[in-house]
């Protein structure tokens, strides 16, 4: 195909996918003084903290840097003392939406909503820019460094970054699940289930063989996270099923909620899509391990940090699930840079990690502070004329700390290598 395709819009930063890792992205770059825009392929900002109701906060171990100051503005009765603990609250999907849209647009950032990326603008091995699809066809957004939020590596992959997906066995992912709300009504509710519906009559007969849910809202509201779909969600057929199956189980899931032991609730929301845990890595100049996790290994050139257990729902969709915790670790900021590819990083869970240690990154509070870091190591290269894996790390520490970032345990000068 060719096409004449126009430059619709020019920025210093472009970051495309609007989840945690986007929107901290976008935030960070416009406040280091470049002209930032974000392209989101829905009509909505927070990823799968709103599109796939995944509505509640995992801890991990810290509330720190623009992810502190959401939960300061949007969450107040939560935010701790301090900055290095564990908060795991639950939120309304679409109070966030309403507040991350006010949030952007007070820092100066443009949100392109229902724009979907295309491809890359590549001049030799350097990203120049992205083509989108819009409502008006297709554009092209040109800029000096381009963040890759969009969770399956998409910009990345088209760039001819080499990426690797699930175990190293067989390259299985961690599961789909679609979660959903169920409301107290206060009286018993009409039941009913689908013709091609599940019965469940026991816990173990649940697609993740436990009941997780939370009920923290003090509203009735119950946040069921119980369904289990094996699949790759970058993969066309897996999400086709995935898509179906999802809903299939939601609704066989809320009735046998309600025979047993929520017989008040009504189902009350269903989002639009499922949750997607697991694709694509990219293969970055480091690739953070199991090992690291689990020796609690500290880096020089730390831009996260996280105790959030591993934790792999099983990728052959049967019921278990690996959990084990963890003391505390960083995530270099050597895993969001693609080894070749300059103009380029990729923030949120498909940086450089191994399928292990991504079960452990992948929640959205780390996912804020991969972005963060990403938005302003982008104005820092573009300050400096250097290249991204050039940037100053003292300086890029020194950026974070003056929007809100506090590391624990940092590593000494030539350590963690």
């Amino acid at each position: 195909m060719k096409r004449t395709v126009s430059v619709h819009d020019t920025a210093d930063v472009i970051v495309v996918g609007g989840g945690p890792a986007g929107t901290a992205a976008a935030i960070s770059a416009a406040r280091s003084g470049k002209r930032t825009i974000l392209l989101e392929h829905s009509a909505q900002l927070g990823g799968m903290g709103t599109l796939g109701n995944v509505s509640v906060f995992m801890g991990i171990g810290n509330v720190t840097g623009i992810y502190r100051e959401i939960i300061s503005e949007f969450l107040p009765a939560a935010l701790p003392d301090s900055h290095h603990e564990s908060i795991w609250p639950q939120y309304s999907p679409f109070e966030l939406r309403h507040y991350l849209n006010q949030k952007l647009e007070k820092e100066g950032v443009y949100v392109y909503y229902h724009t979907s990326f295309v491809s890359a603008m590549l001049e030799g091995k350097r990203v120049s820019g992205v083509f989108a699809n819009t409502r008006e066809g297709l554009k092209a957004f040109a800029g000096a460094v381009v963040i890759d939020c969009t969770g399956d590596a998409r910009v990345a992959v088209d760039a001819g970054v080499p990426t690797h997906a699930g175990r190293e066995e067989d390259g299985l992912t961690q599961p789909m699940t679609l979660m959903f709300m169920m409301q107290d009504t206060g009286k018993p509710v009409a039941q009913s289930l689908p013709e091609d519906g599940y019965r469940y009559e026991s816990v173990e007969e649940l697609p993740q063989g436990r009941h997780l849910y939370w009920g923290g809202m003090g509203d009735g509201t119950l946040l069921v996270n119980m369904s289990r779909v094996k699949g790759n969600g970058a993969k066309i057929e897996d999400i086709n099923y995935a898509e179906k199956e999802g809903l299939r189980q939601v609704l066989s899931i809320a009735n046998y909620l309600q025979r047993t032991n929520h017989p008040n609730h009504i189902l009350s929301h269903v989002p639009g899509q499922i949750g997607v845990r697991e694709t694509n890595q990219i293969e970055g100049r480091y690739t953070l391990t199991e090992e690291d996790l689990t020796s609690g290994r500290r880096f020089e050139d730390v831009v996260a940090q996280t105790n959030y257990e591993i934790d792999i729902h099983n990728p052959t969709g049967q019921a278990n699930t690996d959990e084990r915790k963890l003391d505390g670790y960083d995530i270099p900021y050597r895993c969001l840079l693609p080894a070749e590819i300059e103009g380029l990083i990729v923030a949120g869970r498909s940086i450089s990690a191994s399928h292990v240690a991504m079960s452990s990154m992948r929640v959205q509070a780390t996912c804020y502070a991969l972005g963060q870091a990403a938005g302003i190591a982008a104005a820092l290269a573009i300050e400096s004329g250097s290249a991204l894996a050039d940037v100053s790390i003292p300086l890029l520490h020194e950026r974070l700390a003056e929007q809100g970032v506090v590391f624990q345990k940092p590593v000494k000068s030539g350590e963690g290598r």
